[in-house]
């Protein structure tokens, strides 16, 4: 089919229109030869079109499917208007400023702030192809970084566009994509660098013009360097061409550079600048414009400012800067004159002040710099002659001068740039950013205008060979036949100005010439260029000349050509501005040696043709090597060939910037504007080549999606997809010149797509017709059937009715009489029963009222005596207080009489002269002894004031620090719920300004009732003052009564202890004379020596009555009948406790017994220490000195027989006892034996000891009474028969020692028997016990005894710890018995040895019977909960327990068994107080948790597990830290085990933050390999057949890659965080932090895919996502209806961007779809449905109307505070819900936890 064929009825076409370019026509009828008759769509007009040449027909208007497309080369028909229609739709109705035109993205200018270059948007185009997405700038950056890293090979970005179309922005964007994805995190920070580039070079390079507010002047190409790595490592600036005319002047409505004004706006803080308003100075004030609107000049001063100091440049070279720019200003302002004798002459004034401004500014002479403003120097043959200038000369050199400094300036700050941004790491490829002027064309063309445009031709010719080559390589790549396409070429263009005999030829040629001139070498232009075809001479004047550009022909006026490309300045000038002695920046930046860029600069690797010139500024030109100075033209081409040569070296990218109206108007298309932009910047050249080849091109698979209604079912073959293909178009398009079958595309010239769709149209049409035939025939029919159903139906329900309402009628008269019976009987009953209640109260209340009135007689009568008794008696009292007030004033009287007299009489003695001497020496010596000690205090006080400062200054920096880091640690984990907070405190505030309002209105309420109460609070408090007062005095009273009571105690005390005094004395004389009764004894022993040893014993009871019962341990002392420690069987306790049962009295019996036991041990404890000391005292004292009563041994012989007597009494109780009891109460017996025996061995030495002195004794005292007759002592061998009775009585003892132990042992084997049956039966009972107390208890009755059980369990451990320490203080006593025994054996007494041997057999003999004590300790001590471990075995632990730990091992173990033992380990250093292994261990814990998860942490399970255990580890330090908080729910043995001595809360914040970091590392690592699956599950799977997508459907996804690949990704992740039994608020948490990434991800990939706008994509979609909505509910159910629903509400946002593709869109459904749409922004559902695209021509279009209506409802539900509000297109991915650790107690009891073999750490732990 032809195109004229396609030009029939109700086409649509494109006609001419003079302002609009193109506007919208339908063809009326069929197209005949010569003649189209159209009707104008906006206006209705018919109107006949004659055609001369067919192929120049009206163009055909794209199908409704393309228009709004993101790429224009993707139109089937691509010609001007086609194009110029598809920008405006997507400018003006969708908002869309991109738009791809294959390789270009034409970018136009919003003049509106739109949201979508945020993080969200970086991160959304990240790894996305260019083309998946919308178009963006981002898109485009992300091509160029994907290339650099798959090719290899350097990038470029060329951005153009006439001033005003955003090439500076659109560039600033491309960086900060760059430095957002591949930012090196170093020390020098290049990205942050790179971006603060911008304001500086916007401040000193870009100026307010009438197109834009915001013009670069100048044009800049930015390379971003990268390492081998691919990240940012190093940047480099080149400019060109900076327009330094707009320094001295400035066109109506335009201003001059930024950084002026900013100098102007910051005057009054740099005040020796002199700076003033910017009108007052000459060259800011030409414009008239000095004012942009929404910028704040001095705000941007500060931005620059900082900007300076980001890039290393310091406060005194920016200080030279503005010195510089200052002077510029001034400069402008300096006055030339004409004198009145020379008029033509120009002359400063001496006393100018401009002048002396800039002098004293940069240090120069002002006459020399006066002198060379006016004058100029010739220099001739044979002299030099300096010669004033004329007003023009000398203002043109003034302001050229002018031009000057700021051109070296701005190139200096170039080059400061380019070395704050070298960093010196190696560089490997770069991307560079092109920021250059676009095509110009004014009214007046000059020399700036010209470079400009040549600077584009170079451009254009680059980019259309470009171009052309990809478009050729794409017809290779798919392998289908073409020829060669011709395109524009416009070298002719560029060989007219670069030819020897070209423009800049003749420009430099003529600027070398003496006298040249503008005229002249416009007259050569003409001569010498006219042979070139792009040359034209204008019709009128011979000053302009025209080049025929690409874009346009342009008309250039010669004036100021040669002048502007010769860029002087007069030497003179110079020199003196380069004497300047204030600014060391002027010798910088007129430096003779140029600076070696290299250094600072070095040139990218692998780029070919790399120009030697040094990179920087190119603005400024250099000097050639003979020392003349290279123009300004050769110097631009030249880095305009350099330029060209590294683009040629990259690879290109495009962005063309429109510029859509000169009036700044947000979102408003001017055509005409746009058309000429687009022919400037090659777009509709693109578009020229796309439209000559193959145009149209589509995959197969989408072809075959689109078009298979075009072909018979039979025909489809799914296995070959292209043949199918091929039968369709051989069916329909005949011309096989149309098509071409590539590889994997089919390519259709222009046209073909739209007659495609239009056939495709048709089908459809037919296929509805017959759908709607059968739909309409289906429901006649059904309302014919229910019609006669109704009928039926009614007929059957109105006879029920009759018959229903007659047996209504029999059934009323029955129960009307049936009633009447009733109520007539219950009339009866009414009436009888109220006449008797009347009666019955009558009577009673006749009888009541008798009853009252007798009681009120006698009450009467009653209280009447009362108050007789009470007048009375108060008469009486009242009398008795009068007498009593008359007594106290007669003894006031008289006692004021004494006091007075007594006052006169000290007054006189006062007055005395003797009496004040001796007050005032006193105070003299007084004064003096200060004043000394004032001195020495001032003197310590200077010396102190500065430590003490010191001291202030440093607990002040302390404080700050704990605050800081207090504060850190605070603000770090309150971060996420700062920001909750934040939104409640909103929400509040809202709530608060409405309450305000009845705030008010109460409080004036409120004052009112303030006033009334303040009065009677004024008179409340006079009373209480009054009553204070009386109080005041009665507590006065009660001290004074409180001070005699005590004084009368003290009274009492000091009595009593008189009273002790005499007692004591009394003591003190009784002791006394019984020493004199012991003296005389020693003296006359003769008398006494025939008493009997039974009489002796019998006197000394009485004399040893008033000892204390001391010194040799009597059996006497109450300590001995209470056993020892040792000898408690704890076996037979715990037995008994089994043995009673469940019942909890018994248990609480046992416990009560311990308690006592323990007191009594207690007391025991410290009566023992006592008597020990005491006995070390005694002893020593008897070693030092000889015994002083040798007569004592008599006395203890007779208690040794009392004690025998008495152990053989209980020996014999011990035999007689029941063989039920005779365990416990055996041993507690044989304990006290052992002790009693301990007790008679060492009465039995010190026995010996005291014979043998007596015996001394009594020889020195024979001797010395009776000389050498010692025999008359001994005459009747009394002494003899003396000492046999001791040895038969010591004897005798040693016999009954022998045979208790022999019984002792015996009885030892029978209770060790004994007690290995009843341990069998304690264990035997504690397994039943511990059985009972696992299982869940059946009654009340059995909970109440578990929990007492185990309560008085944990109270027994406790005392049981107690007993340890007190039997270890026993020992420690036994022990220093057995020193003081040694000491006995070296100061000589006999038979310690024997002594002690026998109390060693004693101990072997008993330990057979402890065997069972140790045994049950150790069983005991499990309960501890620790596991002691050696310092050296900390790494091996940490690596097996930590390291080494495997997900599948750790699933077998008890969850969080790791984080048991760590802590157990913990509570081994604090039970050791071993702080520094404390610290190790931690620290331990947390290198070997991060060291873990950095190997593994692409790791799931890893993550997941080593998450539950920190959190683990956590709730251990909390539970057990002694917190009341956390003991809540602990029992009493778990209270127990709380760290004693540590204090780690500092430790649970450091846990808790590693915590976090692990769930951070856990949600990024779900996300990133969820990231992979939510497309193809969510947007792209399509598991309903026959729905299509509009234009770029995918394939049919398998199953494994859609929802159900990404369930089972969730399921799996729910297995991990429930195996490892990670808390379930955390699983809620995490799921819905997922679930809402899932949601973001897809409602970002929704707003940026035009493809997946559509209705049945929604349909597709919402189907894919009940898939998770039903795993939610299947899965996570078990968390609660509440916890389910919130993670489902997270799914809400994607949900309603579904449903509002599927929902129809009418302005009757606005508001439905408005609260539909709840969850979304109003920027969110615009651009859903700015790019919703009816996919056949029957669906319903969404018109601006109603977007317009759906944004107004939207914004007035959001309130009027929306528009302060941050607004994001995109949703934030990044976002993690703030998660909060909750506290979690374990009722796992840590005595419990085994460590089992898999973890391999036998040897390593111990448990205590």
């Amino acid at each position: 089919m032809t195109t004229k064929e396609l030009y029939t009825k109700d086409a649509h076409v494109w006609v001419e229109h003079p302002v609009q370019v193109w506007e919208g026509a339908t063809v009326t009828s069929d197209y005949r030869s010569g003649v189209l008759i159209v009707r104008i769509d906006q206006s209705g007009e018919i109107r006949q079109i004659k055609i001369t040449d067919e192929k120049k027909l009206p163009p055909l208007r794209n199908p409704s499917l393309l228009i709004g497309q993101n790429d224009l080369t993707s139109l089937s028909y691509l010609h001007e208007p086609a194009v110029l229609h598809n920008l405006k739709v997507r400018f003006c109705d969708r908002n869309a400023i991109y738009t791809y035109c294959g390789i270009v993205l034409v970018a136009i200018n919003p003049y509106y702030d739109l949201p979508i270059y945020g993080d969200e948007t970086i991160m959304a185009y990240r790894g996305q192809s260019m083309g998946d997405l919308d178009p963006h700038i981002f898109a485009v950056s992300e091509e160029a970084y994907t290339k650099l890293e798959r090719e290899r090979r350097d990038q470029s970005i060329i951005v153009s566009g006439e001033s005003g179309a955003g090439k500076t922005v659109s560039a600033k964007y491309a960086m900060r994509y760059f430095a957002a994805v591949r930012g090196n995190v170093s020390e020098t920070q290049v990205e942050r660098k790179v971006l603060a580039s911008s304001p500086i070079m916007e401040a000193i390079g870009n100026a307010k013009t009438t197109r834009n507010d915001n013009s670069s002047r100048f044009g800049k190409f930015i390379e971003i360097h990268f390492d081998p790595e691919y990240r940012i490592c190093g940047a480099s600036m080149r400019t060109y061409l900076l327009e330094k005319s707009r320094v001295t002047y400035q066109s109506a409505g335009e201003r001059n550079y930024h950084i002026f004004y900013q100098l102007c706006a910051a005057a009054r803080h740099m005040p020796d600048l002199k700076l003033d308003h910017q009108d007052c100075f000459h060259y800011l004030n030409q414009g008239g414009s000095p004012q942009i609107d929404g910028v704040n000049d001095f705000k941007t001063f500060n931005e620059t400012k900082t900007a300076l100091t980001t890039l290393g440049v310091t406060e005194s070279e920016q200080q030279n800067m503005f010195t510089v720019l200052a002077s510029i200003l001034h400069l402008g302002n300096v006055d030339l004159t004409s004198s009145e004798e020379d008029a033509e002459c120009a002359y400063i004034e001496s006393d100018d002040t401009h002048l002396k401004t800039v002098c004293s500014l940069l240090g120069v002479s002002k006459l020399e710099l006066s002198r060379w403003l006016t004058h100029r120097r010739i220099a001739s043959a044979h002299e030099v002659i300096v010669s004033r200038m004329d007003l023009q000369r000398a203002a043109f050199a003034r302001d050229a001068l002018a031009k000057r400094m700021y051109g070296e300036l701005f190139a200096w700050l170039v080059q400061a740039v380019n070395r704050a941004l070298d960093t010196g790491h190696a560089k490997k490829h770069f991307i560079g950013v092109l920021d250059i002027y676009g095509f110009e064309t004014f009214e007046i063309n000059s020399f700036e205008q010209f470079c400009i445009n040549y600077a584009n031709e170079k451009l254009q010719q680059q980019f259309n060979s470009h171009v052309f080559k990809l478009e050729q390589d794409e017809y290779i790549k798919e392998e289908i036949s073409w020829k060669m396409i011709d395109f524009y070429d416009n070298q002719p263009c560029i060989d007219l100005i670069e030819d020897r005999l070209g423009v800049l030829a003749l420009l430099d040629e003529e600027c070398r010439v003496p006298q040249g001139s503008d005229q002249g070498f416009v007259s050569k232009l003409h001569d010498k260029c006219a042979k070139y075809p792009h040359f034209m001479k204008p019709r009128f004047g011979n000053a302009a000349f025209i080049i025929k550009h690409f874009a346009d022909n342009v008309e250039y006026q010669c004036g100021g050509f040669l002048e502007k490309n010769r860029d002087t300045v007069l030497e003179e000038q110079l020199e003196c501005i380069k004497s300047a002695t204030c600014c060391r920046l002027i010798h910088v930046i007129f430096a003779e040696t140029p600076v070696d860029h290299s250094a600072t600069l070095p040139p990218p690797s692998r780029r070919r043709a790399t120009p030697s010139m040094p990179l920087g500024s190119l603005t400024q030109p250099p000097r050639r090597a003979s020392g003349q100075k290279q123009t300004v033209g050769a110097q631009f081409r030249a880095s305009l060939s350099a330029l060209m040569a590294t683009l040629s070296a990259t690879t290109p990218h495009y962005v063309r910037c429109i510029k859509p109206n000169d009036t700044k108007t947000a979102f408003q298309f001017d055509a005409a504007r746009a058309v000429n932009q687009l022919r400037a910047c090659g777009v509709l050249e693109t578009i020229r080549i796309s439209s000559a080849g193959f145009p149209s091109r589509w995959l197969y698979q989408d072809f075959f999606q689109r078009y298979r209604l075009l072909c018979l079912f039979k025909d489809i073959d799914r296995s070959n997809i292209k043949a199918t293909c091929t039968k369709i178009l051989l069916k329909h398009v005949k011309d096989t010149d149309k098509y071409q079958f590539g590889a994997t595309k089919i390519f259709f010239r222009a046209g073909q797509v739209a007659y495609l769709e239009k056939l495709r149209a048709d089908v459809q049409r037919l296929c509805c017709v017959r759908v709607q035939s059968c739909v309409r025939g289906f429901l006649a029919r059904r309302r014919y059937a229910r019609l006669a159903r109704a009928i039926h139906g009614i007929l059957a329900r109105a006879k029920g009715y009759l018959v229903r309402r007659k047996v209504q009628e029999i059934r009323r008269n029955r129960a009307a009489i049936k009633i009447q019976k009733t109520v007539r009987g219950w009339l009866a009953r009414l009436k009888y029963q109220r006449l008797r209640r009347l009666t019955v109260g009558i009577q009673a209340r006749a009888r009541g009222y008798m009853a009252r009135r007798l009681y009120k007689n006698k009450k009467i009568l009653k209280l009447t005596i009362g108050i007789q008794r009470y007048a009375r008696g108060y008469l009486v009292r009242r009398e008795i207080g009068l007498k009593l007030r008359k007594i106290i004033v007669a003894q006031a009287a008289v006692r004021r009489f004494l006091a007075r007299r007594q006052y006169k009489r000290l007054r006189i003695e006062a007055r005395s002269l003797d009496h004040v001497k001796t007050l005032n020496k006193g105070l003299e010596n007084k004064i003096i002894s200060l004043q000394q000690r004032l001195e020495d205090a001032q003197s310590k006080a200077k010396k102190i004031e500065p430590l003490q400062a010191q001291i202030a200054e440093l607990k002040a920096k302390l404080e700050t620090l704990k605050l800081v880091e207090i504060e850190a640690k605070a603000l770090k984990v309150d971060i996420h719920s700062k920001d909750n907070l934040l939104n409640d405190l909103r929400i509040e505030l809202a709530e608060e300004k409405d309450s305000n309002k009845r705030l008010v209105e109460e409080k004036k309420e409120i004052q009112a009732k303030y006033k009334k109460e303040k009065e009677t609070w004024e008179r409340e408090s006079e009373k209480l003052a009054n009553e204070l007062k009386n109080n005041k005095e009665h507590y006065e009273m009660a001290i004074e009564e409180r001070d005699k009571r005590h004084e009368a105690e003290k009274k009492a005390l000091c009595l009593d202890l008189e009273n002790e005094r005499q007692s004591r004395q009394k003591l003190l004389s009784s002791q006394y004379d019984l020493q004199e009764r012991l003296d005389s004894l020693h003296r006359a022993p003769s008398k006494e020596h025939r008493r009997s040893l039974s009489d002796a014993s019998t006197n000394s009871q009485q004399e040893t009555t008033v000892e204390d019962d001391f010194g040799y341990g009597s059996v006497r002392s109450t300590e001995s009948s209470r056993p020892a420690l040792e000898a408690v069987n704890w076996s037979t306790t715990n037995s008994n406790s089994s043995q009673n049962g469940p019942t909890p009295m018994a248990d609480a019996g046992l416990v009560l017994r311990m308690r006592n036991r323990i007191s009594v041990l207690q007391s025991e404890l410290s009566r023992t220490a006592k008597r020990a000391q005491d006995l070390e005292d005694r002893l020593t004292n008897r070693l030092t000195s000889p015994p002083a009563n040798p007569d004592s041994d008599r006395f203890k012989v007779e208690e040794l027989e009392i004690e025998n007597k008495k152990l053989r009494e209980d020996l014999e109780h011990l035999r007689a006892l029941d063989s039920a009891h005779m365990s416990k109460e055996v041993i507690d017996q044989l304990h006290q034996m052992q002790e009693e025996l301990d007790r008679r061995r060492d009465e039995c030495i010190q026995l010996k000891s005291v014979l043998t002195h007596q015996t001394s004794n009594l020889k020195s005292l024979a001797t010395s009474n009776y000389g050498s007759d010692v025999d008359i002592i001994n005459e009747d061998g009394e002494l003899a028969s003396a000492y046999q009775a001791q040895k038969g009585i010591n004897r005798q003892l040693q016999e009954e020692l022998q045979d208790e132990k022999k019984f002792y042992a015996e009885h030892l084997a029978q209770i060790k028997q004994e007690n290995e049956r009843l341990r069998e039966e304690n264990e035997k009972y504690q397994k039943m016990l511990s059985n009972d107390l696992n299982q869940e208890p059946r009654t009340k009755g059995q909970e109440f005894a578990q929990n007492e059980i185990v309560r008085l369990t944990s109270e027994m451990l406790s005392l049981q710890e107690r007993v340890d320490k007190l039997s270890e203080s026993c020992r420690k006593y036994k022990n220093q018995i057995r020193l003081l025994l040694q000491k006995l054996k070296e100061a000589g007494v006999e038979h310690v040895e024997d002594i002690l041997e026998e109390a060693a057999t004693m101990p072997q003999n008993t330990s057979t019977a402890m065997e069972v004590k140790p045994v049950m300790r150790k069983k005991e001590r499990e309960y501890l909960g620790m596991f002691e471990y050696k310092l050296q075995d900390e790494g091996t632990i940490i690596k097996k327990l930590i390291m080494d730990l495997k997900p599948r091992v750790a699933v077998t173990l008890l969850p969080g068994l790791p984080a048991y033992i760590l802590f157990m380990m913990i509570l081994h250093t604090d039970h050791v107080d071993d702080e520094p292994k404390m610290h190790g261990l931690i620290r331990a814990i947390r290198m070997g948790v991060r060291k873990t998860l950095k190997r593994r942490a692409e790791s799931v399970e890893y993550n997941a597990m080593w998450l539950s255990n920190i959190l683990r580890l956590l709730n251990n330090l909390r539970q057990y830290s002694g917190d009341a908080m956390y003991q809540e729910s602990n029992t009493p043995r778990q209270n127990q085990q709380s760290l004693r001595i540590f204090d780690l809360s500092e430790y649970r914040q450091v846990l808790s933050d590693i915590a976090i970091g692990i769930y951070q590392g856990l949600i990024t690592l779900l996300q990133r390999q969820l990231e992979r699956l939510i497309f193809p599950a969510i947007l792209e799977y399509e598991e309903i057949s026959g729905l299509l997508g509009p234009a770029k459907v995918a394939a049919p996804s398998p199953p494994s890659a859609g929802p159900a690949r990404l369930k089972h990704d969730l399921a799996s992740t729910h297995d991990y965080l429930k195996v490892h039994a990670v808390d379930t608020p955390l699983r809620v948490t995490i799921f819905k932090q997922l679930f809402y990434y899932i949601c973001a991800y897809s409602l970002n990939q929704l707003l940026l895919r035009k493809d997946l706008c559509c209705w049945a994509k929604g349909l597709q979609i919402r189907y894919n996502i009940s898939h998770l909505e039903t795993w939610i509910k299947e899965h996570l159910a078990e968390y609660g209806q509440k916890n389910m629903e919130e993670i489902l509400s997270v799914l809400k946002p994607i949900t309603q961007a579904v449903q509002l593709l599927q929902a129809r869109k009418s302005m009757a459904d606005v508001r439905s779809t408005v609260e539909m749409c709840a969850d979304l922004s109003a920027m969110q559902v615009c651009k859903i449905l700015n790019m919703y695209t009816p996919a056949e021509d029957y669906e319903v279009k969404v018109t601006k109307e109603f977007i317009h209506e759906i944004q107004k409802l939207m914004q007035e539900r959001d309130g009027p505070d929306a528009n302060k509000k941050p607004h994001n297109l995109l949703m934030d991915t990044k976002m993690i819900y703030a998660v909060h650790f909750d506290f979690c107690p374990s009722p796992i009891r840590l005595e419990d936890i085994e460590v089992p073999e898999v973890l391999e750490l036998d040897g390593y732990l111990t448990k205590i």
